[in-house]
């Protein structure tokens, strides 16, 4: 049987092939982005109860308006921006809310620009709805954006770029005036901006989340994704949102209706008691926590000769791995996880040319006894 062209355009994640390497191995899985906290017992229980009481069938395929106005009021509450639960569109997943937004906002051979090192799932999303990723470098330690580069690739094609805030995989957090530079460059050029802010939350020592909605030169160009996964500890669920002007989410709405119908009905009841009732102290707690494990594996990184780009933000760590054998990126992975037992990705999932060759990334959002097992492992590589 023929495959389509559009299947050929996808690649297999190499987050993936990596678990599979690690399971194989019987390692430490610190690849794969989960999450592995416990999740909030509100969050359970207002998914339970929902069960109980009946609400298991199909919901709007914008989403539920308590799930809506759940997302409105936290963006009121965390960043002071007002805005309307119809600007809300709940999805399978922030990568539902993506596709959806690019299938709404894109056409076959738009020029859409990637920050390197890039999420990986952004750039396949692109090429399979027929996109054209363009890319512009940010360099390790600072990732500091490079607005000559910005202006060197931008064509008459143009029509978007994605930003990642706190990014995946570097753990880069944009700075206000950095998000002011983009929308005054996005103004010029007329681009829509996609912000993926799934991490808004993950933050530490002295970074702040501000998101692309705050910014007026960005507030009516931009579409804010983000999600549940991470911060509920909730990956399997598969709920995110994505916040745009009306128009864009009746258009995402249509789309999302064909593909994915609506996200899980009780599940959003969850997500929506999680947003209403956790306090404060929830937040700052899980950013702390994360904050102590990130400076435990960058020790153990350094003490193995390795060099870890210290993330601002996230839960990844990208890490120089040119002391280790090997000829590029995956081979160096693959001799640490067959040394240590603990998988990491290869440089090349973030990059789309050789750049990523003496890189991996590693996820230390794992628990505390694991991590700290994780750790002892990596330091044989010394």
């Amino acid at each position: 049987m023929r495959l389509s062209e559009r299947s050929s355009q996808v690649e297999q994640s190499h987050i993936r092939s990596m678990t599979r390497a690690c399971n194989a191995l019987g390692g430490i899985n610190m690849a794969q982005g989960v999450c592995d906290l416990e999740v909030p017992r509100a969050v359970i229980e207002g998914a339970y109860t929902a069960m109980n009481e009946g609400i298991n069938i199909y919901t709007p395929t914008e989403g539920l308006p308590r799930l809506r106005s759940a997302i409105a009021s936290k963006m009121k509450r965390f960043y002071d921006v007002e805005i309307q639960p119809e600007q809300v569109l709940v999805s399978d997943g922030a990568t539902g809310a993506f596709y959806t937004a690019c299938m709404a906002l894109l056409n076959p051979l738009d020029e859409v620009i990637l920050f390197e090192p890039y999420y990986g799932y952004h750039r396949s999303t692109l090429t399979s709805l027929g996109a054209v990723p363009t890319f512009v470098r940010l360099e390790a330690p600072q990732w500091k954006l490079d607005l000559e580069a910005l202006e060197a690739v931008v064509t008459q094609k143009t029509r978007a770029m994605v930003i990642c805030n706190p990014a995946n995989p570097s753990g880069k957090v944009y700075t206000r005036e950095e998000l002011e530079q983009i929308g005054v460059f996005a103004e010029k050029h007329d681009l829509i901006v996609f912000a993926d802010e799934m991490y808004e939350h993950f933050l530490y020592g002295d970074a702040v989340h501000i998101t692309a909605l705050s910014v007026p030169s960005l507030k009516d160009r931009c579409v804010v994704l983000s999600g549940f996964s991470k911060v509920f500890s909730i990956t399997g669920w598969r709920l995110g949102y994505a916040i745009a002007p009306v128009s864009v989410i009746e258009a995402m709405a249509q789309l999302n209706d064909l593909i994915y119908v609506c996200a899980p009905a009780p599940l959003q009841i969850g997500a929506a008691v999680g947003l209403e009732e956790l306090g404060d102290e929830y937040y700052t707690e899980l950013a702390r926590i994360h904050e102590h494990k990130r400076d435990l594996f960058c020790d153990a990184l350094r003490d193995a000769g390795l060099i870890p780009s210290v993330p601002a933000g996230a839960y990844y760590v990208m890490t120089d791995v040119s002391s280790v054998a090997g000829s590029d990126d995956f081979d160096k992975a693959m001799a640490i996880l067959e040394k240590t037992g603990v998988a990491s990705v290869p440089g090349r999932a973030f990059y789309h040319d050789d750049a990523g060759r003496n890189l991996v990334r590693f996820c230390y959002s794992k628990p505390l006894d694991v991590l700290e097992e994780a750790a002892q492992r990596i330091r044989k590589l010394r």
